[in-house]
């Protein structure tokens, strides 16, 4: 008991809640060699999802960070992105300072998707509550498949997080992405009902997308179409955009 005790010790934050509600729901646990972090991995439906709390990967987010993905095997011109609205605001920003202030024509491999997306992308217009126009934004690569991802079961559920998970607005991201769905939020603790609570919004998320892919009918659009508009759409910080 005792030698158990010690050999425990120092082996960072205490998981045990998270690793017991894991194995509740079926899923495998796993803490980071580090002792810092931790994996779950676990199944929606037959498709393997992995979730991961540590250090933040993004510089947009400090500190630790919550993340999970999915292979969807989505369409690759499928790009769809929600953020937190804050986060839109700041990563809007300093596009066009990064443009302004180094004279580029078009953003590097370096910039994240995020980022870029923003830029280059037509907004999704969001048509639920108030509360989901005012907590968040997205983008879209195709006309109708960002708002047909966003209604119904997915808005509703953006709309709880707003409240609970996400209530105190941290940077958040959700998008597909070569045919798989991300999730991306700063969480500096990582607790049974976060963790509970961002994965069934992002399983819904994930629904929803495979709903969306399966009943689209138009033709795909390649990356090459979308490219040139990168920098068209991008204004000085609160200019609103035409079409907006």
């Amino acid at each position: 008991m005792f030698k158990s005790f010690f050999a425990n010790q120092g082996l960072g934050p205490d998981f045990s809640e998270v690793s017991a509600w894991a194995k509740r729901r079926g899923h495998e646990f796993k803490r980071e060699r580090d002792g810092n972090g931790f994996v779950v991995d676990g199944k929606l439906e037959d498709l393997p999802w992995r979730l991961e709390w540590g250090p933040s990967q993004r510089p947009y987010i400090q500190g630790q960070e919550l993340r999970l993905r999915m292979a969807l095997g989505l369409p690759p011109d499928m790009q769809m992105l929600i953020v937190s609205k804050t986060l839109m605001e700041q990563l809007e920003k300093q596009a066009f300072e990064q443009f302004t202030q180094s004279n580029q024509t078009e953003m590097g491999d370096s910039t994240p998707e995020e980022t870029r997306w923003l830029v280059m992308f037509p907004k999704i217009a969001l048509n639920g509550s108030k509360l989901l126009r005012a907590s968040f934004a997205g983008v879209s690569s195709l006309p109708n498949e960002g708002p047909a991802w966003v209604e119904g079961p997915l808005g509703h559920a953006l709309e709880r997080a707003a409240g609970t998970l996400l209530r105190l607005a941290p940077p958040f991201v959700l998008m597909t992405l070569r045919g798989k769905l991300y999730l991306r939020m700063a969480l500096s603790s990582a607790d049974e009902t976060d963790v509970a609570a961002a994965l069934a919004l992002f399983e819904t998320a994930g629904t929803e997308a495979l709903r969306v892919g399966r009943s689209r009918g138009d033709e795909p659009v390649t990356w090459a179409q979308t490219t040139s508009t990168a920098w068209q759409a991008l204004t000085p910080p609160g200019r609103k955009r035409g079409g907006s």
